[in-house]
């Protein structure tokens, strides 16, 4: 199906959003029923595989020097975010989590942005109220509940996928596939650092590791279509419409796994969605 040039970053965007939600609802799985992060490595491994594959096939010249550090900071950062990540949503409430860390992933390139291009928009302004309330809503402690487990580590993997975010673009316009490549490279060189080091390798069943590799293929794909849509528009409404994705995550949780919120926190985790796509309109 032909799309029309101008909708190709949009396009890309969306893409991204729907295979990351359902890459980080197989991560919060798998990540139950094994180690964090050595499922994440595993994860990073068959990322690593596939996309170096089809870089090797179609990718294009490599990168430069400059491209190569940022892609590999890149992978570093959002390496060890995604392993917090997948934790948090094995401790704690898929529907709670994933909105936390999508809206301070989207805020921060936001706020970068904004500080570079001027003072943000009322409309700007307004969905970091709106993503205020909407954190506030899903963190606060409820009678004889207590604060969700897993948000603290919400909040750092939030962070560090900004910072995932801000790298790719910093590596400029080279190969989406070697910027992936490098990247998962960075990845599982802080993932598999951290599982030797750490003595956590270990055997893994082989249904989850199923789920890992599973989980890695979509979570590259939606990487490299993230970095083409960010190379070919503006970052922040890549940023904007891919940081969507707990939508996919707690629909899939809603499904399989009868995950229930509060109303509170179910009005909470509404703001925050809501306040994705305003924060950088």
């Amino acid at each position: 199906m032909f799309v029309p040039a101008q909708y190709i970053p949009a396009a890309d965007s969306l893409i991204a959003f729907g295979v990351w939600g359902a890459s980080d609802f197989l991560g919060g799985v798998g990540a139950r029923r094994a180690n964090a992060f050595l499922f994440t490595a595993i994860v990073h491994l068959s990322s690593l595989v596939a996309v170096g594959t089809l870089a090797l096939m179609i990718g294009g010249p490599f990168l430069g020097h400059d491209s190569l550090a940022w892609s590999l900071l890149a992978g570093a950062m959002g390496g060890f975010a995604l392993a917090l990540f997948y934790r948090a949503l094995a401790r704690g409430n898929m529907g709670l989590v994933a909105p936390v860390a999508a809206v301070l992933g989207a805020a921060i390139p936001t706020m970068v942005t904004a500080f570079y291009e001027g003072f943000p928009s009322y409309r700007h302004l307004l969905g970091f109220i709106l993503a205020g309330i909407g954190v506030w809503l899903i963190s606060r402690t409820e009678a004889g509940v207590g604060r969700p487990e897993g948000l603290g580590m919400a909040v750092l993997a939030g962070i560090g996928f900004a910072g995932f975010y801000l790298c790719t673009h910093q590596a400029g316009n080279a190969s989406a596939l070697w910027i992936g490549t490098c990247s998962r490279a960075g990845s599982l060189l802080v993932t598999g650092g951290i599982v030797l080091f750490g003595r956590h390798l270990r055997a893994v069943p082989a249904q989850v590791l199923g789920i890992a590799i599973v989980a890695g293929v979509l979570d590259i794909a939606g990487s490299v279509v993230f970095i083409r849509a960010s190379q070919i528009g503006r970052l922040d409404d890549a940023v904007v419409i891919s940081s969507l994705y707990p939508a996919i995550t707690v629909l899939l949780a809603r499904i399989f796994l009868h995950e229930h919120f509060s109303r509170a926190r179910t009005i909470g985790m509404v703001a925050a969605l809501a306040a994705v796509p305003m924060i950088a309109g």
